[in-house]
């Protein structure tokens, strides 16, 4: 069998309040064109389908279309629920829709659920474990001792009778210790979700979510799809792709990632504010740091000709010593004149406050121009 694994589509997701909308449907495209040039038999997508609980009417609606197009020509399809997914919702009409070769996991229940696909050269078994939190799992064994992730994880898998003589492939949305990390994952304080990776062994491929990065995870048949976005600047350096597996028989696997191209990239650009201007006209998500001694006011307006989808701006000079950062968010019309020359003034000087002296000067200019902020 062939297989293509993605995960952590998170549609509905925005970047400052800029919906990605567009861009996933762009990306969604390239998967499904993918799984057939690839000519894979099922996909696996390994849970966050949304960015929430509630997703928005049309982030369902380009999931819809999406799963609908790789169910075509007799593709399975199968979805788990991830920590920003409600697995009720996922699973919603999930007995109705098995019978078009797409199984959604049902909210956990304390059994590991499993789809059977049966080929000449045997069986091939998906497992299907939907995020689960230490509550859920506790409520159906309460007579194991559940205090992480991990004893949740294991209290689950213990009781699948997974026969390891056929293949086995399980789909889990958990952190796997080791892992390499975003800014975009949510995490537990304290390391209570880490997972060792040795809970997987009896299974052939592990197809995981959560993680962001493409990765391998101790193995290469425990590995994170990643997603097929970039969803934070820690990701600027990511190469977004989607996996695709083949198992012809046990213990025979062979596995390739295949690149994905955004609508619109997420970049990191720096340098003196005329180098970056005489950079091409890009509408990529950048977030534009700016090296000269002295930056003009204007400067972040400058730029936006050039990108006009910049999301963060920056200056980092002698003065400044650090990053000082200067986020679109802030809303620049309803602060006074003063409170703009005391923000312009920290962005100079190291993020120190104007003095006194500073302050009588400009209310001098002010009544001077007769503007009526004084």
């Amino acid at each position: 069998m062939r297989f293509l694994h993605t995960a952590d589509l998170h549609l509905g997701k925005q970047m400052n309040d800029l919906s990605l909308l567009e861009d996933q449907a762009h990306i969604l495209d390239q998967i499904v064109s993918a799984a057939e040039r690839e000519n894979v038999q099922a996909v696996l997508i390994a849970g966050d389908v949304y960015q929430r609980a509630a997703p928005q009417a049309e982030a369902v609606a380009l999931f819809d279309r999406f799963v609908s197009r790789l169910a075509q020509d007799g593709r399975k399809v199968f979805v788990i629920s991830g920590n920003h997914d409600a697995a009720q919702r996922i699973s919603y009409f999930s007995s109705l829709v098995r019978s078009s070769g797409v199984y959604v996991t049902e909210a956990f229940d304390g059994t590991l659920q499993r789809v059977t696909l049966r080929e000449d050269t045997g069986n091939i078994n998906i497992w299907m474990l939907p995020f689960v939190r230490l509550s859920q799992v506790r409520r159906f064994f309460p007579e194991d001792r559940i205090v992480t992730s991990q004893d949740a994880v294991e209290a689950a898998l213990r009781r699948a009778p997974v026969d390891i003589d056929e293949r086995n492939i399980l789909m889990a949305h958990q952190f796997i210790t080791g892992s390499e990390l975003s800014e975009s994952e949510e995490r537990t304080v304290g390391g209570l979700d880490n997972i060792d990776a040795r809970v997987f062994d009896a299974f052939d491929y592990v197809a995981l979510g959560h993680i962001h990065k493409p990765q391998r995870v101790k193995r290469d048949t425990l590995r994170y799809a990643g997603s097929p976005l970039k969803y934070s600047f820690s990701e600027a350096k990511h190469k977004k792709s989607v996996t695709v597996a083949d198992i012809p028989a046990k213990g025979e696997i062979t596995l390739r990632t295949v690149p994905l191209e955004p609508l619109r990239d997420v970049r990191l650009i720096e340098g003196k504010l005329e180098e970056l201007m005489q950079l091409p006209y890009s509408e990529d998500y950048v977030w534009a740091t700016v090296r000269d001694e002295q930056v003009p006011p204007d400067a972040k307006v400058t730029l936006s000709v050039n990108f006009p989808n910049m999301m963060k701006f920056s200056v980092v000079n002698s003065r400044t010593k650090a990053d000082l950062d200067v986020r679109a968010g802030q809303a620049m019309e309803k602060k006074t004149v003063p409170e703009l020359f005391a923000d312009f003034y920290r962005l100079q000087n190291n993020d120190q406050a104007p003095g006194e002296i500073h302050m009588k000067v400009l209310e001098s200019v002010l009544r001077e121009l007769n503007t009526g902020d004084a």
